[in-house]
């Protein structure tokens, strides 16, 4: 394993009640991690009972965590680490339990998985460098290198439309090129009879197309043959319109005998209202 310096400011803490320099420095060598003597350190011992670091924000560039509990750090703790920390800074876990293999991996997990949900990147396992009867082990971490709250601006990609070149010479048609001899011609109208010159479009005298016929079939009221001797081909046009069928010419008029003139009352063209 390669061994890295660290540099700046330094913040140790365990949950036992003693911890000198030397077993900080101990520690970071055996995780690959030298230069503890060169920098500000700062140690806080018991803090399995911290909810809260009495450090300012963003003043440590490593901090490093020793263990003797399985439970140590908390989920609040590394919160509080988060904090402290710099952005950029990293973050040394030391453990040094009598665990089996078994045990280490599934300690190993829950420190990656309360470090990432806590807000680290780059989480990872290391292994002890130094050989002895205790394998010791530890997870690193890095605080990201931006702070809470920060703002970047996201530059939108400008869309140009594609430019189009128009030759009038060629790419346009002559829309006169695109009518046949049959479009020019002068279109001819069908030819009227008699009946249809005009405006009133009724039958002439002398009407040869059969508009005067069905005139004659819709025009409405009797004639003077069905007034003076009306004809039944029922037998029950006399009777009344109780008898009468839908199409009889006789509908509406007061029951009569049949060869007797039909007399119609003075009002019977009057409107009701």
């Amino acid at each position: 394993m390669d061994t890295t310096t660290m540099k700046g400011s330094l913040l140790a803490f365990t949950d036992d009640s003693v911890l000198s320099i030397n077993a900080v420095s101990t520690a970071a060598s055996e995780l690959g991690f030298q230069g503890v003597e060169q920098c500000d350190s700062k140690i806080i011992t018991q803090a399995s009972s911290l909810n809260q670091l009495s450090v300012e924000s963003s003043s440590f560039e490593t901090v490093i965590c020793i263990c003797r509990s399985v439970e140590f750090p908390t989920d609040r703790l590394f919160e509080e680490i988060l904090r402290v920390l710099k952005p950029g800074g990293t973050i040394l876990v030391h453990k040094n339990p009598q665990s089996t293999v078994g045990e280490t991996d599934k300690i190993t997990s829950a420190l990656e998985r309360k470090l990432l949900l806590a807000g680290f990147l780059e989480v990872g396992v290391l292994k002890s460098t130094v050989p002895s009867e205790v394998q010791s082990f530890g997870v690193k971490a890095k605080k990201p290198s931006w702070k809470i709250g920060s703002s970047f601006a996201i530059k939108k990609a400008t869309k140009t439309l594609p430019k189009v070149q128009i030759d009038d010479d060629f790419d346009l048609i002559d829309e006169d090129s695109l009518l046949s001899e049959e479009d020019l011609k002068k279109p001819q109208l069908p030819q009227v009879d008699d009946c249809e010159v005009g405006s009133t479009r009724k039958a002439c005298k002398n009407c040869t197309c059969g508009r005067a016929e069905e005139e004659q079939k819709v025009q409405l009221g009797f004639t003077a043959e069905q007034i003076n001797n009306p004809q039944s081909a029922c037998g029950s046009c006399g009777l009344g319109d109780a008898f009468r069928c839908s199409t009889c010419p006789y509908k509406g008029l007061p029951p009569f005998k049949l060869g007797e003139k039909v007399s119609l009352s003075g009002n019977f063209l009057v409107a009701d209202i």
